[in-house]
């Protein structure tokens, strides 16, 4: 199954990676060729992703569901280059991502990707400005203080650059990690339940924000979500049942999302085994 959004938008320069082609701006930010992911081997092998094949167009807001084992954070890892397909083939803004290196993916990764967890994962010693600029720091990069304040700016945290992460509440925190996302103008940014630790008003905001990204930033964001209300912001929601993607949908509602989820319950008798 073969699956296209509409028209993405140019998002401008991104930082290069050492020794590796610089991305292509005018080609799709994500795109999973045959990508299948087993874990172990002979009849206790779990087959994670059964055949994925993906084009995600810039400028695009994307959820990806599914049910519990639906292999719905291995998809994520391997889109990300957090793991490695056991076949196919993951491009990430035109740079082909599946049989680099360590040491050039770890680069890739802290300059042209950017990621958003439920957890913030922010470093507590640091101040907020020191964390958004780290994966500057980490990729070598001049640390621009200046695009900090407008990036904070820009997520509703001006003037809390000075502050420590637990000055701030859960919803300004990942604020913050989105801001550390936005940092390199990245590729991509991959949310993986950005809102999960969060209050359904403070959750909204947090959407709003990635929203505005995509809308406003030319920013392009995949975010696995349980939640149709959250999936309801995106441009587009992937279904994934049994590691294999089982439908789209186009704008649609937290009830028509939820609706479909609710269809989607594990089959026991699936050839892939479940997924993780």
């Amino acid at each position: 199954m073969r699956l296209r959004g509409g028209t993405g938008r140019q998002t401008g320069d991104r930082p290069e990676v050492q020794d590796t082609s610089g991305p292509d701006t005018s080609g799709p930010a994500v795109e999973l060729r045959g990508v299948r992911r087993r874990y172990g081997r002979g009849a206790g092998a779990v087959h994670a992703l059964a055949g994925i094949d993906l084009v995600l167009p810039r400028g695009t807001f994307t959820a990806v569901m599914g049910p519990s084992g639906s292999g719905k954070s291995t998809f994520l890892q391997c889109a990300a280059g957090l793991d490695r397909p056991s076949a196919g083939s993951v491009h990430l803004g035109g740079t082909e991502i599946t049989g680099m290196g360590e040491t050039r993916l770890t680069e890739l990764r802290r300059s042209r990707v950017g990621f958003v967890f439920q957890a913030f994962n922010l470093l507590p010693s640091l101040t907020v400005e020191q964390n958004v600029l780290l994966p500057m720091r980490l990729a070598g990069q001049r640390q621009d203080r200046h695009r900090a304040e407008a990036v904070l700016a820009q997520v509703g945290l001006a003037g809390k650059a000075r502050r420590r992460p637990g000055e701030l509440s859960g919803g300004q925190q990942q604020r913050v990690a989105i801001a550390r996302a936005l940092i390199t103008a990245p590729d991509v940014i991959f949310a993986d339940e950005p809102t999960g630790a969060l209050d359904t008003v403070t959750a909204a905001e947090v959407l709003g924000l990635l929203r505005h990204a995509v809308d406003t930033l030319g920013a392009t964001v995949v975010m696995v979500t349980h939640d149709p209300a959250a999936a309801a912001w995106a441009d587009r929601v992937l279904f994934l049942a049994d590691g294999a993607l089982a439908g789209a949908l186009d704008r649609g509602s937290a009830d028509r999302i939820g609706a479909r989820m609710a269809a989607l319950a594990p089959r026991r008798d699936s050839p892939a085994g479940a997924a993780v």
